[in-house]
């Protein structure tokens, strides 16, 4: 994978990023993460995901 793939895929987690992190904000604001804890557990999965991913496409990228 070349340096633009690679910076194309940052890119492109970087909304989803930005979006599960205000939900989460938004769902401990309201009390939700206590209230249904297995949703919550879920964005936080999905953050997790998002940022190893991204994480790993920076480390390649700057690898080569």
């Amino acid at each position: 994978m070349n340096e633009l793939n690679h910076q194309r895929i940052i890119n492109e987690l970087q909304p989803l990023i930005n979006d599960t992190q205000a939900v989460l904000k938004k769902f401990e604001a309201a009390g939700m993460d206590e209230d249904m804890p297995e949703d919550y557990q879920k964005l936080l999965n999905i953050l997790d995901r998002a940022i190893r991913q991204q994480r790993a496409h920076t480390l390649e990228m700057l690898a080569k």
